[in-house]
């Protein structure tokens, strides 16, 4: 072949090369704007912008097209606003914008963004702008950083990876007690929220993926700053969670297949034995199950004859018991209501038609994603149910429909319902969880789960990984639901219960789970640890009001609490119960002994008073026999409100709240909150809310109660403050008394010293809602 030839076939392979090699984009141009940054690329803008101290906005605008409706996991009510940077600087090389709580620069020359902690630490980088255009996010970051969040755990499937999220996650609702969210998250100091659906995270070798943006614009987040801080922003952004009533904070017993009589004659026997109970939550057998005329709203008449007209309601309130009943997204096709869905097109198209397993007869789910159906599901019927006593709403089988909000708006019409028709708050208790339910009052459980210590054991992983994508109010159906438990199991179970968000025991049909039909020994077993989780309402309730406030609950992952200890990266065995108990529950039948991590720090046994230096592992001896120990610990620098024994919340009112103190040299702080425990009041300032603190002051100790919040006027009079191991000659500025009951029998402000199972104690009686501060000199 000659070189003219040579030459003319080399240039046919150039062009063919030309015209076959993808399109060589123009490079971004970058630009400080608005207090943010904003990049252009051909057909393609990218706005960065602050929204919080710790929340950079990624807005991408992709060739004009108009943007989506906002999804439901970024709060309708509350879309996310610019605030100004501290700093905005534009130069030749870069455009950058720090915050209080993040460094964000782009380099024009590469198209990257980087950011960094305010010192510098890097966090995360986006190189590849191309990949915006395609409709996925890539991020890197830190290799050995671990990523949390996501998603949970069906019901029946292995969760051995623990916590810790690798390779390909899949964000969705799910079912049978599944959580999702769009949401990825790392103990080293960052979060990523996406507004994909579903969103399909890949996490490989230090690189983030995110896609399922749908076309046109799209939104995410890059937050910043320890894992309190990161959850706070993800509420900000997605919605607080509503305060449940207090009365949620007790005991519950779902029970399925009884009638009025049963109901009342367990209900008796709680009240009988002094085993502390506050909801009866009804399965099916509520309400007029298969009838036509709205019989999946109304009561059964025929196995509640005084639920219609109000005097079961009557009976149960006088001993302080609530109702809730089952609901599900179905209703006869062959009824009044059925034709009203027919004619209103409220169905859910996809889902056809199909046999009631329960009923036998044909029913189809309703389709809750239309406002039509939301408006028209609390109807005058369910009105009527909700004023003769269910007052809390317990959501069946929404989540088998393949859509992430069919579970979600179900709860909403409920919640919005209720909330416009009455004063009272609402509760739900839902089977599967996706990001923004929380703002509809929205409790979620595991699904049916087996009975069994393997089951039992199992809930752990399934509890802590949806706390850790944003439900903080999880429960269980303690004893499991399908099978019988043996009496250790029961007991167990009820010990774990007790330290989770929702304490609730349920069965399936014929399945009892009152602690007395577990035999004497379980039965003392469980009682205790439903006292304890009584006497410890002050202060689990506060933390319900710190969710709603915070967007920090009361059950913390331990990587939540110590997220630089490595040790606790994936641990399930054990967790924070608030920010000062740390309980690792027995979940193993038979066991005598028990290995339990404590991380750094100064630790005290609950029960025996015992003192353990942490950064280690220690052996328990386990009660085999009696069952009744539960390892729990008390941090050093823990404050602990409880209260004297009540059968249910509300029961007396609460005059003195005892303060339980074990200072530490650093000084520690709780939030004390309380309100009227059932409406919505708080909202507009009708709280309690005090800070207490404490700390060591040589061999003293000074404990400092700060100015009150709020406008509401509580009985609460004294904090009866627990000074442990400290023993104080004097405290200037209050009384001595002889002892413990002489200080409690006094009227006003003193102090006493004594003994207890923690050793020596320094006794203060102080002022309720007064600011002040009181040294105990040794």
């Amino acid at each position: 072949m000659g070189q003219p030839v040579v030459r003319r076939y080399l240039t046919i392979l150039a062009v063919l090369a030309l015209s076959t090699a993808p399109p060589i984009r123009a490079a971004p141009t970058a630009r400080g704007a608005d207090g943010g940054i904003s990049v252009t690329q051909e057909q393609q803008t990218i706005t960065l912008r602050p929204v919080a101290p710790n929340v950079l906005q990624v807005h991408v605008s992709q060739g004009g097209a108009p943007p989506p409706s906002a999804p439901l996991v970024i709060d309708p009510k509350s879309q996310p606003k610019a605030v100004a940077p501290d700093k905005l600087k534009d130069t030749a090389q870069e455009v950058a914008l720090s915050t209080p709580g993040f460094l964000a620069r782009w380099d024009k020359a590469t198209g990257t963004l980087t950011l960094t902690t305010p010192a510098g630490k890097p966090l995360l980088t986006q190189a590849d702008t191309v990949a915006l255009a395609s409709g996925r996010i890539v991020l890197t970051h830190a290799a050995s950083d671990p990523i949390y969040g996501i998603r949970g755990y069906f019901a029946t499937e292995p969760s051995q990876a623990g916590l810790l999220r690798h390779g390909v996650q899949v964000a969705k609702s799910g079912e049978q007690g599944y959580a999702g969210a769009p949401f990825a998250w790392s103990t080293t100091g960052y979060g990523v929220l996406v507004d994909a659906r579903p969103a399909r995270f890949n996490l490989y070798g230090g690189t983030l993926t995110a896609d399922g943006f749908p076309k046109g614009d799209f939104t995410y987040y890059l937050i910043t700053g320890t894992p309190p801080e990161i959850f706070s922003a993800l509420s900000r952004l997605s919605g607080p969670a509503p305060i449940f009533p207090k009365w949620a904070m007790g005991f519950i017993n779902s029970q399925f297949g009884i009638d009025q009589a049963e109901l009342l004659d367990i209900v008796k026997t709680y009240r009988q034995k002094q085993i502390p109970i506050d909801n009866m939550t009804l399965d099916f057998d509520w309400k007029g199950w298969s009838e036509d005329n709205y019989g999946e709203f109304r009561w059964n008449d025929r196995k509640f004859p005084d639920g219609p007209n109000g005097r079961l309601k009557t009976q149960l309130d006088a001993q302080g018991i609530k109702l809730a009943g089952i609901m599900k997204p179905r209703i006869l096709v062959d009824s009044v209501q059925g034709r009203y869905a027919n004619d209103h097109h409220l169905w859910f198209d996809a889902k056809p038609a199909l046999g009631d397993y329960f009923s036998l007869k044909m029913v189809r789910d309703l389709d809750f994603n239309k406002p039509d159906t939301r408006r028209w599901f609390f109807n005058d019927t369910l009105k009527h149910s909700f004023d003769t006593g269910i007052v809390g709403w317990w959501n069946d089988e929404a989540d088998d429909t393949g859509d992430d909000y069919q579970f979600m708006n179900m709860q909403r019409s409920l919640y919005e319902g209720q909330r416009a028709y009455s004063p009272l708050r609402v509760w739900s208790l839902n089977r599967n969880f996706y990001l923004g339910s929380q703002r509809y009052a929205y409790g979620m459980w595991s699904g049916d789960i087996d009975t069994g210590f393997d089951s039992m054991a199992s809930q752990r992983e399934r509890m802590l990984s949806a706390i850790n994508l944003g439900e903080w109010k999880w429960g269980m159906d303690g004893g499991g639901f399908v099978g019988h438990p043996s009496d250790e199991n029961y007991a167990r179970w009820i010990e774990f219960g007790a330290f989770t968000p929702i304490f609730r025991v349920h069965g399936s049909l014929a399945e009892k789970r009152q602690p007395w039909r577990y035999g004497p020994v379980a039965e003392a077993a469980a009682t205790r640890a439903i006292r304890l989780r009584y006497a410890l309402i002050p202060y689990i309730y506060s933390y319900e009001h710190a969710t709603y406030d915070s967007g920090v609950g009361l059950v913390r992952p331990l990587p939540f609490e110590f997220p630089t200890d490595a040790n606790v990266r994936n641990t399930v065995d054990s967790w924070m119960f608030g920010q000062y108990l740390l309980v690792s529950p027995v979940v193993t039948g038979g066991q005598i002994g028990k290995q339990v991590y404590l991380p750094k720090g100064r630790w005290t046994g609950y029960f025996d008073g015992k003192m353990y230096e942490g950064g280690r592992s220690i052996n328990l001896a386990v009660d085999a026999k009696t069952w009744g120990d539960i390892p729990l610990f008390i941090r050093e620098g823990a404050i602990i409100p409880s209260q004297a024994p009540v059968q249910y919340v509300g029961q007396t009112p609460l005059l003195t709240v005892d303060v339980d103190v074990f200072p530490a040299d650093d000084e520690s702080h709780f939030n004390y909150y309380d309100d009227n425990g059932t409406n919505y009041n708080y909202e507009k300032g009708e709280y309690f809310a005090q800070e207490l603190s404490t700390h060591r002051s040589g061999n003293g100790a000074v404990f400092t109660t700060g100015p009150r919040s709020g406008k509401y006027k509580l009985p609460l009079k004294y904090y009866l403050v627990k000074m442990h191991g400290v023993t104080g000659k004097s405290v200037v500025g209050v009384a001595q008394r002889k002892d413990e009951d002489a200080l409690r029998a006094t009227d006003g402000p003193g102090w006493a010293t004594g003994k207890d199972t923690y050793g020596e104690v320094t006794y203060l009686k102080l002022p309720a809602g007064h600011p002040g501060s009181w040294e105990v000199q040794p």
